[in-house]
């Protein structure tokens, strides 16, 4: 059977959108005048979703939401194909049904899971059809895709601390930053000219906050898009190889972030090598799969070292100790999974520890973050006004003598 997506108008004129299985398309239609709706459109959702790019994006909640139940239907003895149509028929998003009903039609054409998934690479990124072709190849798909949900929730309960912590120091900043700019361009100006009336010398903080205002006054605008076009060109040229290493390898080299970048990247490896590794699966597939979670491509040829190294026979762990790019406490988990011969418990224990140092990480430094920005900006704020009221005690002094 094949899904089809339909437009189609109830009994009350109002239209009606979903997606149905059928053998053909006109089995499709006669399904759905049997459920009191008159078809407006009908098609197979492999031809929509290549009218659609690359198909639809699924929020990280639904995405775990539909791994969880793929997990405990093929768990239960569900195959595939019927397991992707019970979770597609009992969405209530649109998006979800699209999505799976095209997966489920390359399924059932003999693809695998995880290419099928791939066609949908809007709504399962590299990473996750990954860790889905690691699993099929162990013969343990339910178990692999009940990690997968978790290793989804775990990263995007990291990822919303990080930005919920960064969202009231930016707010902050950039009120700040507009209140010191407006402070320059228009208020600055109008007291200054009161002065230059009077041909009084101005002091030299007061002489350059006014060069200052009447630069951004002749040039703000300039400046700004020439920022925004830095970041637009810096942003196509990090998609280039050869600039985004030289970036990431930048990056690694700075003496704080460079060290919080690598316990990251660190953390995603051993929990993606440990959810595939405790499923069974290869060492060889869990460093594949691992190797797509971090975006820097310094650590990523790291990573590929350590593939090329134990696939000629070499040790885990000094292969990757090798390569100086992990972290000490990974490269001792890998020896201790080697010689206890559980490598997805050790590696396991070793995300566990990075994500904890981590938040305790970066839960100090954004809450040193925030008083910086008060104080940097309460600073300038201050120096905006002393230049301001420096003609005026000069003025004052001059009159009293």
């Amino acid at each position: 059977m094949a899904a089809f997506e339909y437009q189609a108008l109830d009994a009350h004129g109002k239209k009606q959108k979903g997606v149905i299985s059928a053998d053909t398309l006109k089995s499709a239609r006669r399904e759905l005048r049997r459920q009191g709706l008159t078809p407006v459109n009908v098609e197979t959702s492999k031809a929509k979703a290549q009218k659609e790019t690359r198909g639809q994006k699924l929020s990280i909640k639904d995405n775990v939401l539909l791994t969880r139940q793929l997990a405990m239907l093929i768990s239960s003895g569900t195959p595939v194909e019927e397991a992707l149509a019970a979770v597609g028929d009992t969405s209530r998003k649109n998006a979800v049904r699209s999505v799976l009903a095209d997966v489920r039609s390359n399924v059932v054409e003999g693809q695998p899971l995880s290419d099928a998934m791939s066609s949908q690479s809007s709504a399962f990124p590299p990473l996750y059809t990954s860790i889905v072709a690691a699993g099929e190849s162990a013969g343990a798909l339910d178990a692999v895709m009940a990690r997968l949900a978790d290793y989804q929730e775990k990263s995007e309960e990291m990822r919303g601390k990080v930005v919920s912590a960064l969202i009231y120091p930016m707010v902050v900043a950039v009120v700040a930053l507009m209140v010191v700019v407006a402070l320059l361009v228009f208020v600055v100006p109008r007291v200054v000219e009161q002065f230059d009336t009077m041909g009084q010398k101005l002091p030299l903080l007061t002489q350059i906050m006014v060069n200052i205002s009447e630069f951004l006054q002749a040039y703000g605008l300039v400046l700004f898009g020439a920022c925004a076009v830095g970041v637009f060109v810096l942003g196509h040229m990090s998609k280039v190889d050869a600039v985004k290493r030289r970036l990431d390898s930048l990056v690694l080299g700075l003496p704080i972030i460079g060290e919080v970048v690598r316990s990251v990247a660190a953390a995603r490896f051993a929990r993606t090598f440990a959810t595939l590794a405790s499923s069974g699966a290869p060492v060889l597939d869990c460093l594949r799969a691992s190797r797509e979670t971090t975006p820097n491509l310094i650590l990523r040829d790291a990573v590929e070292k350590v593939i090329e190294d134990v696939r000629e026979g070499g040790s885990l762990s000094q292969s990757m100790a090798r390569t100086g790019a992990f972290p000490p406490l990974v490269t001792h988990m890998a020896a201790g999974g080697e010689a206890s011969g559980d490598l997805g418990a050790m590696f396991d224990k070793g995300a566990e520890y990075l994500e904890r140092d981590f938040e305790k990480t970066s839960g100090v430094a954004l809450g040193l973050l925030e008083p910086l920005i008060t104080v940097v900006m309460g600073g300038l704020v201050m120096l905006i006004i002393l230049a301001i009221m420096l003609p005026i005690l000069q003025l004052n002094s001059g009159a009293l003598i």
